[in-house]
């Protein structure tokens, strides 16, 4: 059955009474402004902190905010005012635009000063900060001026924040990376002492913004000894008019060498952030201040004068814990100021954060003497400061305790310059060690591997398993202070380590604007019992997984950000170390169920939940270097240990949200790298263990790709590129167009499966048979979703009717399908995921049985139903580690799907629900 034109269904649907159930797609293309006519402004946006408190004491924030089609063009200003109409300097930039070329979204950067309340967004120019933040190149050094500190950055050598100036006084400086390289582990023991230092070498600097409100200075290089480099890094350093501190993202890449049954190889045992800080103040008041629990910190001096068997007087002590200056010693119990010199002087501190539970924290007096038990706890904020009445330096690293083992150090506090470093894998652990965790058991053969397959569900196959190209990103804070801050301060330093704050637009307007598949998420609806049991159900399975990572301590450097796969009942244990049933690796796209979850309800826990896993899964999960770059790696014991190497985890689809949401420029590096990632089918052929022909050779312009799990994540990326008109984005429309037509011409569309796929031409070749090729897999990795913002985007009636027909058919008895296409679809599982394709085709098509049936399959199916427990049972000892809640009948897939087909259902046909 062919789709009913849609101006006619419209028209049809308005006669009914039932237009308003169609809205979203009559303003998705026809009510939309035609390029080139007037656009209607857009009503002004109301933007809000994601947590309470505002800004705190963080530099500034970075909001994505989306516009609907022809509401401006490109170049518009906007400007911010708070809720006393007083105006905010905002920094406005374009992120994405329209085909149209009108803007689909641009980001806006607010500084100091934006308060913490509500701040509203209209269309008109932006007020100037009082400070602007202006950046400067001469010779070898980019300045970067905030109007309260000045940082000069290198550009060649190890340092790459050379000096941190507040007035005349320098704060700190040699702002450079620092890593260890074990060369040797002895296993079964704590490893050997012996190391290697490697420091930072810049290969290039580039100035990617220069203010007035916000500047960001991008740092690439290496790690060097000698005659070796390894371990790429990329530091971003950004800084906001008016601010006294500045944000570092840090990135590294491991191209190292671990071979599985090997002592020897690249084990990092150290990996930081180190500044020097120049210190002027006399001993007593030079102030350490290092955070534990929550806002809580160890509040002590350098030399400290309390607690003393004689007493200078409480005004003096009073004033040494607060962080002030010292009155002049001669106004002391002279019994004290006489003998000053006989009170030690504690210059080095280190905190230890080696587990999720637990730090310690010791002193001494200076290298060469024995240190001193000074405190411990469970989960350290990562903050840290050094300084005095003339100046100091506060530092941060955030997800300190959950991306452990990370650590802190003061050195040489005593001395006119202390050292500080912030350990993102502290060298009080064991070094890294991620050698593949078997020795393959015997399986050598794509026989017995596929053998191997069938037991433990892992993918194996020899030297896959490897680390090499998998990144991580790590965020620090630092402050360049005019003195020791007040507790006050301090905490609110904390604070903004420990939750970045971050602006954000109104699940309204990212709704309304109709981005991201308009139409398929709507806000949380309680109206009747049948959805407020479904919001419930939402509700309860993402408290659980939240929980989940709590108990099972999901956490890691490696690790955090992701969450596992299957469940063992008989453990009451996930299945952390079976095969391919292990770290989920975005099977079946979580990522978009908790995003698709955050756009439509606000909530921060939400945010940070899906922030986390997109921070892991675009980096830890996925190939940046060597051959396998731009693959990502099936879910697995380790993130990167399964054979399986495939596209599908690389998905641009699973970034997008996080960063048009905050214009977080790391993930949009990760997508722009993923452009050209067609040519990662030459690199590795996917059907290798079964294809019949041994001697296959990638053909260049005959590759087999999937319309599903691989084309939906081609094509994200070439759209992502399009909207955002990056260097390639000629080429990535062109893309995006031509694999539209050509898997539209496919004598059975979507259901041909997959097709010859030429890269230079960017088509499939039209198949001379018709072939059903639909698998179970096809649209659980963000098809349905890329294909709404597709077809909203993209007037292409053919390809709209092929994808209608995927959607009509999935669902459909074999009976149904054998009349279509001469033959049924065979086994297929997963219907519960896809009844959101049914709902979406029933609003595009009009038909109402495809309504009936998106919540039949969504009700009694497969996946969960009502008749699940919904609900946790209390586990503990002597059958479990750590005592706790499970509900062994939660898997992760089906959680996914069942997350994505509630939320698109109630969006599209909830008023058609039984």
């Amino acid at each position: 059955m062919s789709p009913i034109p849609r101006r006619s269904l419209l028209k049809a649907a308005a006669v009914a009474g039932a237009a308003a159930q169609f809205s979203w797609a009559l303003g998705s293309k026809e009510a939309q402004a035609a390029p080139g006519a007037p656009a209607a402004e857009a009503e002004p946006v109301t933007l809000g902190w994601l947590e309470d408190g505002g800004l705190g004491a963080a530099p500034g924030s970075t909001v994505g905010v989306p516009w609907p089609k022809g509401a401006y063009e490109k170049g518009q200003e906007f400007a911010l005012t708070d809720a006393d109409g007083k105006h905010v300097p905002v920094q406005t930039w374009p992120l994405a635009q329209w085909p149209d070329g009108s803007l689909k979204w641009t980001a806006h950067a607010v500084g100091p000063g934006a308060g913490a309340g509500k701040l509203t967004l209209t269309a008109g120019n932006a007020a100037a900060p009082e400070k602007k933040v202006s950046v400067s190149t001469k010779g070898g050094t980019v300045t970067v001026d905030t109007g309260v500190i000045v940082a000069k950055l290198g550009k060649s050598g190890s340092t790459l924040v050379k000096t941190v100036t507040r007035g005349s006084t320098e704060i700190a400086k040699d702002g450079r990376l620092v890593l260890l390289r074990q060369g040797e582990i002895e296993d079964g023991d704590q490893g050997a002492q012996k190391y290697e230092r490697f420091e930072s070498v810049i290969e290039e600097t580039k100035v990617e913004q220069d203010g007035p409100v916000r500047a960001v200075v991008r740092i690439d290089g290496k790690h060097r000894k000698g005659n070796r480099s390894w371990l790429p890094f990329s530091v971003r350093l950004y800084f906001y008019a008016g601010a006294d501190s500045f944000r570092m993202v840090h990135t590294i890449t491991f191209d190292g060498t671990q071979e599985p049954g090997k002592a020897s190889g690249d084990f990092i045992r150290g990996l930081g952030v180190r500044f020097t800080v120049p210190l002027r103040d006399a001993a007593y008041d030079r102030h350490i201040r290092i955070g534990g629990e929550d806002t809580g910190m160890i509040r002590e001096a350098v030399q400290g004068i309390t607690g003393l068997r004689r007493d200078p007087g409480a005004a003096v002590q009073a004033a040494q814990f607060a962080g002030e200056k010292l009155p002049d010693p001669a106004t002391w119990d002279q019994r004290v100021t006489t003998r000053l010199q006989y009170i030690p002087h504690w210059g080095d501190y280190t905190l230890s954060q080696l587990s999720a539970d637990g730090f310690t924290l010791r002193k001494r007096t200076k290298k060469g003497h024995g240190w001193i038990g000074a405190g411990g706890g469970r989960r350290a904020s990562g903050f840290g400061y050094v300084g005095g009445p003339s100046g100091g330096f506060s530092f941060g690293l955030r997800d300190f305790w959950e991306k452990h083992p990370a650590g802190l150090d003061i050195r040489d506090a005593h001395t006119d310059e202390a050292e500080v470093t912030l350990w993102l894998w502290s060298p009080e652990a064991q070094p890294m060690d991620l050698r593949f965790y078997h020795d393959g058991m015997g399986q050598d053969t794509f026989a017995e591997q596929l053998e191997g397959l069938n037991i433990t569900y892992e993918d194996y196959e020899p030297e896959f398993g490897t680390p090499y190209g998998i990144a991580r990103t790590s965020e620090l804070l630092f402050w360049a202070d005019a003195a020791t801050p007040t507790p006050e301060v301090l905490a609110q330093q904390v604070e903004a380590v420990r939750v970045l704050p971050q602006l954000t637009a109104p699940p309204k307007q990212l709704i309304e604007a109709g981005v991201f598949g308009p139409g398929l998420y709507s806000e949380p609806d309680r109206s009747t019992p049948a959805k407020a049991k479904i919001e419930d159900h939402l509700d309860f399975l993402f408290t659980y997984y939240k929980d989940q990572v709590e108990m099972r301590r999901w956490y890691g450097f490696w690790d955090y950000g992701d969450v596992m796969h299957s469940y063992d009942p008989v453990r009451h244990q996930w299945r952390y170390d079976v095969g391919g049933y292990a770290w989920d690796n975005s099977e079946l796209s979580p990522d978009l169920w908790l995003w698709f979850a955050y756009l439509r309800s606000g909530r921060a826990d939400i945010f940070r939940f899906a922030e986390a896993m997109t921070r892991h899964t675009g980096e830890v999960d996925v190939y940046h270097l060597g051959k396998w770059a731009g693959l990502g790696t099936r879910h697995g014991v380790q993130h990167y240990a399964d054979s399986a190497k495939q596209q599908r985890i690389a998905n641009t689809t699973y970034r997008r949200y996080y960063y048009f949401l905050t214009g977080d420029e790391r993930v949009g590096d990760l997508m722009h790298a993923n452009v050209d990632s067609d040519e990662t089918f030459l690199v590795l052929d996917p059907q290798r263990k079964v294809r019949p022909d041994p001697d296959y050779e990638p053909d260049p312009h005959a590759l087999s790709i999937g319309f599903g799990t691989d084309w939906s994540g081609l094509v994200s990326a070439w759209l992502t590129e399009w909207e955002r008109r990056g260097p390639k984005w000629e080429k990535a429309k062109a893309r995006v167009l031509s694999t539209m037509e050509t898997i539209a011409a496919q004598p059975n569309g979507f259901v041909q499966g997959s097709g010859l796929y030429d890269l230079d031409t960017g088509k499939f070749a039209i198949a001379d048979e018709p072939v059903v090729g639909v698998s179970h897999l096809s649209a659980v990795f963000g098809l349905n979703e890329l294909c709404a913002e597709l077809i909203d985007l993209v007037d292409m009636p053919k390809f709209e009717e092929a994808y209608y027909d995927y959607c009509r058919y999935f669902n459909a008895t074999k009976t149904e399908q054998a009349a279509r296409y001469g033959t049924n679809f065979g086994s297929l599982l997963l219907f519960q995921g896809h009844s959101r394709l049914d709902a979406y085709a029933a609003v595009r098509t009009g038909d109402a049985k495809l309504a009936a049936r998106a919540w039949e399959k969504f009700y009694k199916s497969d996946g969960y139903t009502e008749s699940s427990p919904w609900k946790t049972e209390k586990v503990g000892g002597p059958v479990i580690l750590v005592a706790g809640t499970e509900a062994n009948w939660v898997y992760t897939n089906d959680t996914a799907l069942y997350g994505l087909a509630a939320i698109e259902n109630l969006a599209l046909v909830g008023d058609k629900m039984p």
